[in-house]
């Protein structure tokens, strides 16, 4: 199962349905976000799957977690979001 990476200019609908895809596919998606903006980003496209899953009788779980990337050759802090089926 692939990572998906998120930016501050990542756009939500499309983080969504890729977010569904994967959910639909794996039956679980790890996303990593790093920086407020990408954070922010990433909740709205949980929150979007979200209503994309609802039809199918399917709800969604995110477990936050911080975890260390290296960017640039510099250590930075990412916030990881596993989302699962309820």
């Amino acid at each position: 199962m692939e990572l998906l990476k998120i930016s501050s200019r990542t756009k939500p609908a499309a983080l969504a349905g890729a977010l569904t895809g994967v959910i639909r596919e794996h039956g679980r998606a790890e996303m990593q976000a790093v920086g407020a903006g990408a954070v922010n980003q990433a909740v709205k496209a949980i929150a979007i799957a979200r209503g994309y899953l609802a039809p199918s009788g399917i709800d969604l779980v995110c477990i936050p977690a911080f975890v260390d990337v290296k960017i640039n050759d510099s250590e930075r802090t990412a916030i990881r979001f596993i989302v699962l089926p309820a």
